[in-house]
Order: structure tokens, then C-alpha cells, then sequence
């Protein structure tokens, strides 16, 4: 049985999401320092969600870390 869940707080529009190609472009990093922060958790890195196998960032919370690592 599959329980129905309530996405209603889900609004991104198209092209909100990026990948991580694009974002390590946008910060100048590689994909592989993408995955390590990750890896290593909350806080060291952009937040991130998973879509089934696929990893995207949202435009939003890309800006947030860049300023908050400008502060």
C-alpha cells in the first residue's frame, strides 16, 4: 500500500532546479566536491534533494549559500 503524500509545500518552477554539472560551474568547484559534501552532511554544502536517483539544487538555496559564505 502506497501512502499519498501532501506536496502542496512543493512550488519550483522550471528551471529552479539545476544539477550538479551547472552548479560546480556556477561555484567553481568540481562534481566531486559536490559529492563529498554531501557525503559529509548538513552544512557543507548548498542543500540539495533527491529525485529518485537524481541530485538538483534549487536556485533559491544556491544563493542563500553563496551569501551566507560571503558574510
Amino acid at each position: 500500500m502506497t501512502a499519498n503524500k501532501d506536496h502542496s509545500d512543493i512550488d519550483f518552477q522550471p528551471g529552479e532546479l539545476i544539477d550538479e554539472n551547472e552548479i560546480a560551474a556556477i561555484l567553481d568547484v568540481s562534481v566531486c566536491t559536490l559529492r563529498n559534501w554531501r557525503w559529509k552532511g548538513e552544512g557543507e554544502g548548498p542543500k540539495y534533494r533527491k529525485i529518485g536517483r537524481l541530485v538538483r539544487y534549487a536556485r533559491t538555496d544556491l544563493a542563500r549559500f553563496i551569501g551566507e559564505a560571503q558574510a
